[in-house]
């Protein structure tokens, strides 16, 4: 599912793909807010691979950052 919701996001399914995903779209508001969710991950896991001296937006849960950290370092 991340590989297919990547391809999408980034324009990488094919035509015929891309556009049976987003008829679904239109008919599954749950899948349109987990889409959205997954997007703002994505941007939020960029923004904290940047430099340690940027800050984040003050709207960023601390809960979420503390995970991202654990999850990272666990990796590591």
């Amino acid at each position: 599912m991340v590989d297919f919701l990547m391809a999408y996001l980034e324009g990488e399914l094919p035509e015929s793909e891309r556009a049976s995903f987003e008829v679904h779209l239109q008919i599954c508001p749950p899948c349109v807010v987990y889409l959205e969710t997954y997007q703002e991950a994505v941007r939020l896991g960029k923004s904290l691979c940047r430099d340690d001296s940027d800050a984040l937006p003050d709207d960023v849960p601390e809960g979420l950052v503390e995970a991202i950290l654990a999850a990272r370092s666990r990796s590591a």
